[in-house]
């Protein structure tokens, strides 16, 4: 074999280089021994053996102390950060055997300082539980949950069309535009989700039970998305009151729209759940229900 012509490089143990640490933090060797529940005779072996890798002295012995040469702090800086880094590896790994994961799926409407504000106080009582939090359409969501991808789900739906473990009804709102309103406009233009989205058929429906002609004007799969088309006079939407904000208007029965009534909120989570999911669905449950008192 050839030779790589890469210099030999000593590999310094973390086993030495706490010893070194502690020796330098003690100033003796006698304290630093005891502290390590070592013997004296075994750190100064330590040392000396760290001595051959430095290939230089690393300590400077006086008659009532002992501290670092130059080559000595520097080696002590970067022993320090092995050390902190090594610590940080084993907690890590510790943690990782022991983490339970836990997979929420909601709306993107429930993407809210409520929300999150329950979510983190969750994590505060369960410091070793991994939350995966997924928003979308609820569609996609539901999806997700039936192929076992989240633990815990809450899914907009038409009322009775799945049971949930928990329902609740979800108002819904016409909405327009404050600054440029869209519903005198012949046809009336329509902000949408895409196809087989939740509130499209209704929005659709109630526009042809008015006798107006409608064209779709914007599509988005995106809740921020269909606000934003809709505050900025895209056309006129279907949804739910908690997601209206300042730059909309609600449109009410004498623009000839119809209460729709058909919406629920369902909450899913499988009969066996983990007591963790069954303590979240309670803390959802009590959100819920503390909203439509």
């Amino acid at each position: 074999m050839r030779p790589s012509g890469k210099p030999h490089r000593a590999l310094f143990e973390l086993d030495l280089l706490r010893a070194m640490a502690m020796v330098a933090d003690c100033g003796s060797f006698t304290t630093a021994a005891a502290r390590l529940h070592s013997t004296q005779s075994t750190v100064s072996q330590k040392i000396r053996r760290l001595e051959q890798l430095a290939g230089h002295p690393l300590l400077v012995r006086g008659n009532r102390d002992v501290h670092p040469t130059d080559a000595g702090q520097t080696l002590l800086g970067i022993a320090r950060q092995m050390l902190a880094l090594n610590d940080q590896m084993g907690e890590a790994l510790a943690g990782a055997t022991v983490a339970v994961t836990l997979r929420l799926g909601v709306p993107e409407d429930f993407v809210s300082a409520r929300t999150t504000e329950l979510l983190g106080r969750f994590n505060r009582r369960h410091r070793g539980v991994k939350l995966e939090v997924t928003s979308g359409l609820s569609r996609d969501l539901a999806n997700a949950y039936d192929h076992g991808e989240l633990d815990l789900v809450l899914v907009k739906q038409r009322r009775n069309s799945r049971q949930g473990v928990q329902c609740w009804p979800e108002p819904m709102r016409w909405v327009d535009s404050v600054r440029s309103p869209c519903i005198g406009l012949d046809p009336v233009p329509l902000v949408t989700f895409p196809p087989r989205g939740l509130y499209r058929d209704e929005l659709i429906a109630a526009v042809e039970g008015m006798g107006r002609r409608w064209r779709i004007s914007f599509t988005s799969s995106s809740l921020s998305g269909i606000q934003g088309a809709v505050a900025d006079g895209m056309g006129i939407s279907l949804l739910p009151a908690r997601a209206m904000t300042r730059e909309h208007r609600a449109l009410t029965p004498r623009h000839g729209l119809p209460p729709v009534d058909s919406i629920e909120i369902a909450m899913l989570h499988r009969s066996n759940a983990e007591p963790l999911v069954l303590e979240l669905a309670t803390q959802f449950t009590r959100l819920l229900d503390r909203e439509r008192r």
